[in-house]
């Protein structure tokens, strides 16, 4: 009972796991795997999310919802709001930490107006919002970090490769409000909660602290430290809420690809496939074990690593599967009493590939 909780918890962990098994079969353990390692990545992920688990038991981001509001005063005004809180939010705190925070608030708001039946509605396209708006920058998602380290892009070049199709989803997103009709509704903000100002202020310090080292301007192992002292002193429980189920499947995938790239005719062919369809390949390897695995693998394979960035991102559209955010999504949904999984995946099908295949489309034209 407890390996079927632990597979239905970590599902690609335990296929990298396997994959990084057999992998270890065909090339044995030696001096070279710890070069496969990128210890920079694995400690800014952990920083950030801890840090960001930090700013979440605050309910920073709830007090943020709670001040926008107030100036509500329709069910389209309320769309907007719950659909752009996780997309701007995304860019900065990961997608699965925008639709953590934004998903239930969504349903209890929704609930609150009386307007339970827009539900799927909202859900999935506050979905669409967090993966894509998480595209933007180095640090809204796993995959971005991974890339823009191992790729050692600026930030300038990095958002010329992210923002134009960020901004056209921003667009399709203000769009979607006109479906809904012109309800007046009024919400009544929760009240504000009490923080500590102390971990509020050291929480943001530390946040600062992660930006600057993804721009490379303090090393890695210094913020690494800083935040271990801070979490240890301050906040020791909020430790074991980490993700190191995530840190695991990217140190398996590392040992994965690394593996892969020692055996000549298995990299030769993926090069080759690489080259042939640098953006169609992360895409569809997404739909089959979610982007983040999917940039980890593909990346020691490509020529055209810009295509493999819009790839693994443009990637987690389409199946749930594609993005882990997506299944945070679907099981906060499907907790519902009167849930309609089977709709609700239908709905998210039909705007998750119809997207995709418009961005790709967009992506080949220019």
């Amino acid at each position: 009972m407890a390996m079927w909780s632990f597979l239905r918890k970590y599902p690609v962990l335990c296929v990298s796991a396997l994959l990084t098994l057999f992998s270890m079969v065909l090339v044995p353990p030696d001096s070279t795997y710890l070069g496969y390692l990128d210890f920079q990545v694995l400690c800014l992920l952990f920083c950030l999310m801890a840090v960001i688990q930090g700013l979440d038991s605050l309910q920073m981001f709830q007090q943020l919802a709670n001040w926008l509001l107030k100036h509500i005063h329709s069910l389209r005004g309320l769309y907007l709001v719950l659909v752009f809180l996780p997309f701007v939010s995304s860019m900065l705190l990961t997608n699965d930490v925008a639709l953590l925070t934004f998903v239930p608030f969504a349903l209890y708001l929704l609930r609150l107006v009386q307007a339970e039946k827009h539900k799927i509605f909202v859900v999935v396209l506050q979905t669409v919002a967090a993966n894509i708006g998480s595209m933007l920058t180095p640090i809204g998602n796993p995959q971005n970090l991974y890339l823009y380290t191992e790729f050692e892009w600026d930030l300038l070049s990095f958002l010329r490769i992210t923002a134009p199709p960020v901004f056209l989803v921003a667009i399709l997103l203000l769009l979607g409000s006109f479906f809904l009709p012109k309800q007046q509704i009024h919400v009544t903000p929760a009240a504000p909660s009490s923080f500590s100002r102390l971990h509020m202020i050291v929480y943001v310090l530390l946040f600062s602290g992660c930006l600057l080292t993804v721009l490379r301007l303090i090393p890695y192992q210094l913020i690494t430290v800083l935040v271990l002292l801070a979490f240890l002193l301050l906040a020791r429980p909020l430790l074991r809420k980490v993700d190191y189920g995530l840190l695991l499947t990217f140190v398996c995938f590392f040992i994965f690809s690394g593996n892969l790239s020692r055996l000549g005719g298995l990299r030769d062919f993926l090069a080759s496939l690489m080259e042939s369809f640098p953006l169609g390949v992360p895409v569809w390897t997404s739909q089959i074990i979610s982007n983040v695995p999917a940039a980890l693998l593909l990346s020691p394979f490509t020529q055209d690593p810009s295509a493999l960035l819009l790839g693994v991102n443009l990637g987690g559209l389409g199946t749930p599967i594609a993005s882990l955010a997506s299944m945070i999504s679907l099981q906060l949904y499907g907790r519902e009493k009167d849930a309609r999984t089977g709709s609700y995946l239908l709905f998210f099908s039909l705007v998750n590939f119809g997207l995709l295949l418009l961005l790709m489309g967009l992506s080949y034209l220019l």
